[in-house]
């Protein structure tokens, strides 16, 4: 098997530090991992950065459900987007659309170009596999200078994706990259990568880790009506990582 680059998808400093330690090549740094993911903080970024020196993209996204945004939410998406470049992201992650589910032009180009002035990537995430029309979207892309495109193919797991990952990496012919993620896991790795022709993935593997700081009134919840335990969270998995690192390496 050809180098295959792996991206793990973090939603904190400590996932990052667990997928450095599993040998990732890159990681996509975001928080709220339970809505799709959402703009880190600063502190993740920089002690993310610190401490493994890893190539880290940074999600831009002001908020779960949608991706067509208020003036309030764009404004604070730029905002967010100079801050994250200015300590130390190696990228950006980020979609717009209109509220018919077709390319923002003009928020795309406004981030875009935030990103090249400071020599960095850009990558339009799964937004695209709501889009109308993938083909008009990557030549608009393209013509954008956008570096890449994370995709599931248009469909809810990229293993049932495939064939349109397939069309999209011969469509884009090396102008743009195509990243395929979502439900890829030690299982059907290799199928996906067959099956895509694709040169990267992207993919998260959590585990779960034990709070006791709560114990002493269970009946306390911090969140909303879903009710997650209190007494737990999770972490990257570095083993499974790890695992799947060696086979792609092997």
């Amino acid at each position: 098997m050809n180098h295959i680059l792996l991206e793990v998808c973090c939603g904190s400093a400590d996932d990052v530090i667990e997928a450095h330690k599993a040998g990732a090549d890159r990681a996509e740094l975001n928080s709220d991992l339970f809505h799709g993911g959402l703009t880190p903080t600063l502190g993740e970024l920089i002690v993310a950065k610190r401490e493994t020196g890893m190539k880290i993209m940074t999600m831009v996204r002001p908020r779960e459900g949608g991706f067509c945004y208020t003036d309030a939410e764009f404004a604070t998406a730029v905002e967010d987007a100079k801050l994250l470049l200015a300590h130390g992201a190696d990228g950006l992650v980020f979609g717009f659309l209109h509220r018919d589910g077709t390319l923002d032009k003009e928020r795309t180009r406004t981030l875009a170009q935030l990103a090249q002035a400071a020599g960095k990537e850009t990558v339009f995430h799964r937004a695209i596999d709501v889009m109308p029309d993938w083909r008009g979207a990557l030549d608009a892309l393209i013509g954008l200078g956008i570096t890449r495109v994370l995709t599931s193919g248009q469909e809810p797991d990229v293993s049932l994706g495939t064939a349109t990952v397939r069309e999209m990496i011969k469509y884009a012919a090396g102008r743009i990259e195509i990243l395929p993620g979502a439900g890829i896991t030690a299982r059907n790795m290799d199928r996906v990568i067959a099956e895509t022709g694709c040169s990267q993935i992207h993919l998260a593997a959590h585990r779960d880790m034990s709070d006791p700081s709560v114990a002493n009134n269970r009946s306390i919840y911090y969140g909303g009506c879903l009710y997650p335990p209190e007494d737990r969270f999770r972490v990257t998995d570095a083993d499974y990582i790890g695992g799947m690192v060696s086979r792609l390496r092997g």
